[in-house]
């Protein structure tokens, strides 16, 4: 399937059924497997085989949407998880220990900021946070002795500020680490951070990929091009045996689905945030029309952002799409046919203003959830980034003002009524 093009993979990637098989992905909700031979079960828990024998591993259903996912973004190896938390925490914990080091851009959800600060530094994880505008020179001097990745998010949420893929994996493979990409917000119809150096990429498939705010979930994706094993006294989880599997060395078994295998096998086992077969089929549904919402949230957003951007009542608009946006240049780098729904911008008359639109607003909804079929709006720097500090939301991007705009599929001419309405009350 991956020979076709991206849109029809949206379509049909991932499952390709038998003669007399079904045409959409059965649910297999299951949560174990039948087998005839206890010797074949022993295979299966050795990894002498694959095969199925508890959901909280691996599941047909899963198995069959993360194949989906893994060929729009051009990787090798897929895995669902119940989150895009989990997603984030299992990419960085499969290759990083207590004692160990990370590099972040300061530009990311939120939620994933206390996630690398602040819980998994209680896990003895280190992180030095950068700011994504950084040289390639200036960020050289972040790397230690015991840096194990660097991680940034293709689109931040909700500044909206443009990781430069290409700089960040340049500098980080000369140090022999790879580079951990989220891409929730462009998804793989409008950036594949693959083919700018990136190793491994992860979303929140709660957010676009399913559009419809119906089901939580994340994925992490591997492009199999890093090599552990030339780095292998960095990353002995997978070039070391693991003697909890009788001494398998993932490298040497699995090629280039090592990583993704091990993150199966340890922390999938282990931690157990695997997303239910009912979840990963909502999630499998949203994908089909992907690429088709995905042009009209792009297209919404950019009508809407013009609009703001000669609006007497707003004072700032971020948004790339827009000539005049300080990251419009970068932009055509990296999206090229667009970016996503989401635009940010601050109301004349600071928070206060901002949240009397919020709350004149008719059609819009104010919701945490961002990136469905649905506009809705934020205010970050009160909700999803309030664990944050003064100084860490300036580092974010995240101004007391700033109002996060997810601009829906609805008739935009709807969506730009409402928006002057609440404005203007």
């Amino acid at each position: 399937m991956s020979k076709y093009n991206i849109n029809t993979i949206c379509v049909q990637g991932g499952y390709e059924p038998k003669n007399g098989e079904a045409r959409v992905v059965p649910i297999v909700q299951s949560t174990t497997f039948k087998y005839e031979s206890s010797q074949q079960m022993g295979n299966l828990f050795d990894l002498k085989e694959a095969g199925y024998f508890y959901t909280r591993l691996a599941n047909p259903t899963n198995d069959a949407v993360a194949n989906k996912i893994c060929q729009l973004e051009g990787g090798v190896a897929a895995i669902l998880t119940s989150s895009g938390q989990a997603a984030n925490f299992y990419a960085i914990l499969n290759i990083a220990n207590a004692g160990d080091h990370v590099i972040a851009s300061s530009a990311i959800y939120g939620g994933t900021y206390n996630l690398i600060a602040k819980t998994m530094k209680t896990m003895g994880i280190e992180t030095s946070f950068v700011d994504p505008d950084i040289s390639a020179g200036e960020l050289e001097t972040k790397f230690k002795p015991n840096t194990k990745l660097v991680f940034g998010e293709t689109l931040s949420n909700p500044s909206l500020r443009i990781f430069d893929i290409e700089k960040f994996a340049n500098v980080a493979h000369k140090h022999g680490v790879p580079l951990i990409v989220d891409n929730t917000f462009p998804t793989p119809i409008f950036c594949r951070p693959f083919e700018w150096g990136a190793d491994i990429v992860t979303h929140s498939t709660t957010k676009y990929m399913n559009g419809s705010a119906n089901a939580v979930g994340g994925v992490v994706v591997d492009s199999g091009n890093f090599d552990w094993e030339k780095y292998s006294d960095k990353f002995p989880g997978l070039t070391t045996p693991d003697e909890t599997y009788h001494g398998t060395v993932y490298t040497k078994s699995f090629g280039k689905a090592a990583y993704i295998t091990r993150m199966t096998t340890n922390l999938m086992r282990d931690l157990g945030s695997i997303p239910s077969p009912q979840n990963s089929f909502y999630l499998g549904f949203g994908l089909e029309t992907l690429h088709l919402r995905m042009e009209r949230h792009y297209e919404n957003a950019l009508a809407l952002a013009k609009h703001l951007e000669k609006h007497p009542k707003v004072s700032w608009v971020s948004f790339s799409g827009l000539e005049s946006d300080s990251q419009h240049e970068l932009a055509k780098k990296y999206l090229p046919k667009g970016s996503c729904g989401v635009i940010s911008f601050g109301v004349v008359g600071g928070r206060e203003a901002a949240v009397k639109f919020m709350d004149a607003l008719r059609l819009a909804a104010i919701v945490t959830h961002v990136a469905d079929a649905r506009t809705c709006v934020l205010h970050p720097a009160s909700t999803t980034h309030r664990q944050m500090n003064d100084e860490e939301l300036i580092a974010a991007g995240v101004s007391a003002d700033l109002i996060r705009m997810s601009v829906g599929i609805e008739d935009i001419r709807d969506i730009i009524v409402d928006v002057d309405q609440a404005l203007y009350r």
